[in-house]
């Protein structure tokens, strides 16, 4: 709804004076900054000049004293980045709100706060209590939650700006609907290289996820393009804000892939924050397995069903599966319920430990601790106890010990003995499980089996300093896996958001992600909004899954879906659609089925088109003009783009997913080459 002219005048006068005390605060915090560092140099200089007349109390203090200093200088530039951050576009939105007893508050929302020389608010930071109402709301009775409990009143306007160069550009009230202006703009807009931030555009669904500081857990199911990304990174950037102590080394982010984890890089910076921790499961068990000299990627795995390569589905679909976690477990229990000690510890004539003691070290005085790790807790203490308390003999007495019980602490071993037991269900001969085991690189399927062995039999290495771990593209993940996770990570809340639609493993699948809440337990919540891809795209990919929940925020375009049948030219017809493509959009992705047919592809078109191959190696992303495959272009964007495979590679019935995922990377444009 636009505002009269008067309106128009007090707003761009209020954003004069914004932009007055936004620049003296950066101009004075440039200054304070610059002393700060150089007090602090002189400040180290004077508290360790004379530091050999220090005793070890003095060290302490010193040291606290230096970092409380450093604390100060880091907070303060951090500070000035923010405002630095939001110089031109000083704020995005204003609320009125009006409480019960009467008293009318003009909130001005920004990425970051901005007080005046009295300490007054002038921008609120969009993570504050307060701006949630923007979120939560249309214009009427609200409520919101205060650190003092919940305050209630009544909206009475919500406005939103477009504000360039500290130039006020356009200014309107709206209420909270999916034809909001600024979120139609925004979707309009053309795809950039990196994901952005939406904090100008967030959703009541979404803020729900965002917000929650109630439940420890929290578990979304969210269709394709329903911003469940965007929403990961908010929500960490809003835990950042809320909770105190908490900084960015504490989170720990699971990416599918590095693309992917390039693709997200600059949005918590946007925000003010620091980017946390991340990772692959891939680079984690690459880690824990220390046995071979690599792990097959999950995305190799995926590659090798769709090549049609795997010569036995039944074998890694049982592997894949929750039946094989109670094999696991069963045999497990086993082994360690009959590992003893079969003879007495000798170390000298004077050091013995009879067969009887150890066996009760083993089976009861040790027994809290994982099976390998009582081994060596029982080598210290005969250390200890035969060396008058020194540990200087726990590797003799280890080793003696491996020779006295009746297994060997060989994962490798271990790993044979259960695909060769009973526990195991399917028949495997001798000469296939050594082949299996002395590969160089260990299989993924197999690398999640050698993992929860090893993690239980050692103990998987705990990772107390991670407070928050955020898992993306969670139907990609097996229930072994995240039993795993949640033993490396048993202090943290988890943050996981996938897709069950997008799920391309063709062994294993979630009938719903709730499925996961006795691991973790907490909330589950859906996102059922698609604010990526046109209607007229939905519409089809709606189709391919029988699909019928799904609402796309877009407005129409009237773009139909265009596909491409009978091809007399390949080369001729794909340059022609792209050249076309490219006079309007600016980016183009050629989504093909796997990695060989975009090897073929790119050999095709490379001399006549500026493209990049993409693969599981390759982590800058340009995406003016791409070929890559379905299983890497997950959780990706395009302006356009082309699905493509040939007849002899065509999608079968039980592919439907990755063609779904292919297609749902289109926001504007989709053509279909079949």
């Amino acid at each position: 709804m636009t505002i009269s002219d008067e309106e128009i005048k007090k707003e761009k006068l209020i954003l004069k004076k914004v932009l007055v005390l936004l620049n003296n605060n950066i101009d004075s915090l440039k200054s304070e900054v610059s002393s700060l560092d150089e007090d602090l140099i002189e400040f180290k200089k004077l508290s360790w000049a004379d530091s050999n007349s220090f005793d070890s109390g003095d060290i302490v203090q010193a040291k606290t004293a230096t970092h409380t200093e450093e604390l100060k200088v880091l907070n303060k530039q951090a500070y000035l980045k923010r405002l630095l951050r939001i110089k031109d576009k000083p704020y995005f939105a204003s609320i009125v709100f009006e409480d019960n007893e009467h008293t009318k508050f003009n909130i001005y929302i920004a990425l970051t706060y901005l007080k005046d020389k009295h300490s007054n608010n002038i921008l609120y930071d969009w993570r504050s209590p307060i701006c949630s109402l923007f979120y939560d709301y249309e214009t009427g009775p609200c409520s919101y939650q205060a650190p003092g409990g919940i305050i209630e009143g009544n909206l009475l306007r919500k406005r939103q700006y477009k504000i360039e160069d500290g130039k006020l550009i356009s200014v309107f009230d709206n209420s909270l609907n999916i034809d909001d202006e600024v979120l139609q703009e925004v979707l309009a807009n053309e795809s950039d290289e990196k994901m952005k931030n939406i904090v100008n555009t967030i959703q009541q669904e979404q803020n729900q996820v965002i917000r929650n500081l109630e439940d420890n857990n929290l578990i979304v199911q969210g269709i394709a393009g329903s911003g469940k990304t965007s929403v990961a990174l908010h929500r960490i950037a809003y835990l950042l804000y809320q909770i105190k102590n908490l900084t960015s080394n504490n989170i720990l982010i699971f990416s599918p892939n590095n693309i992917f984890t390039e693709y997200i890089s600059n949005v918590l910076p946007e925000l003010g924050e620091d980017n946390t921790l991340q990772t692959t499961f891939n680079d984690y068990l690459s880690y824990f397995i220390d046995d071979y000299s690599g792990v097959e990627t999950y995305t190799h795995f995926i590659a090798r069903y769709y090549k049609y390569q795997n010569n036995n589905f039944e074998l890694i679909k049982y592997k894949q599966s929750d039946m094989i976690i109670h094999d696991l477990d069963d045999f497990l229990e086993d082994f360690i319920n009959n590992a003893r000690f079969e003879d007495d510890i000798l170390e000298s004539k004077n050091h013995l430990m009879t067969m009887e003691e150890l066996n009760e070290m083993l089976n009861y005085r040790y027994s809290r601790f994982p099976l390998f790790e009582r081994l060596e807790e029982i080598a210290v203490k005969l250390s200890e106890n035969f060396y008058k308390g020194s540990q200087s003999k726990t590797k003799v007495f280890l080793k003696l010990i491996k020779e006295k019980i009746n297994f060997k602490m060989d994962y490798k071993e271990i790993f044979k003995e259960f695909l060769l037991s009973k526990y195991f269900r399917l028949d495997l001969n001798e000469k296939e499980v050594k082949t299996l085991i002395n590969q160089k690189e260990i299989n993924y399927e197999d690398a999640l089996i050698y993992a929860y062995i090893k993690g239980t039999l050692k103990g998987f290495k705990y990772e107390g300093s991670i407070k928050q771990v955020v898992i993306d593209e969670a139907q990609d993940y097996n229930r072994l896996q995240y039993i795993i996770i949640s033993n490396i990570f048993k202090k943290a809340s988890f943050t996981i958001l996938g897709d069950i639609n997008q799920n391309i493993n063709p062994y294993y699948s979630y009938n719903s992600l709730k499925d996961l809440t006795d691991i973790f337990t907490g909330k589950y919540l859906e996102l059922r909004k698609t604010y990526r891809s046109s209607k007229e795209i939905i519409a089809y990919t709606n189709k391919i899954l029988n699909l019928d929940y799904v609402t796309a925020i877009r407005k129409e375009t009237n773009l139909p879906v265009i596909f491409r049948k009978q091809i007399n030219n390949l080369k001729e017809q794909l340059i022609s659609d792209i050249s076309l493509l490219q006079t309007k959009y600016k980016s183009i992705a050629i989504i093909t089925k796997d990695k060989d047919e975009a090897n073929k592809l790119y050999k095709l078109v490379k001399k006549d088109l500026n493209i990049t191959l993409i693969d599981d190696e390759y982590e800058k992303l340009k995406k003016e003009l791409i070929i890559i495959p379905a299983y890497l272009s997950k959780g990706l964007e395009f302006d356009s783009v082309i699905v493509y495979n040939n007849r002899e590679n065509s999608y079968r019935k039980n592919e439907r997913k990755l063609l779904y995922v292919a297609c749902t990377r289109a926001q504007h444009e989709l053509y279909v080459y079949n």
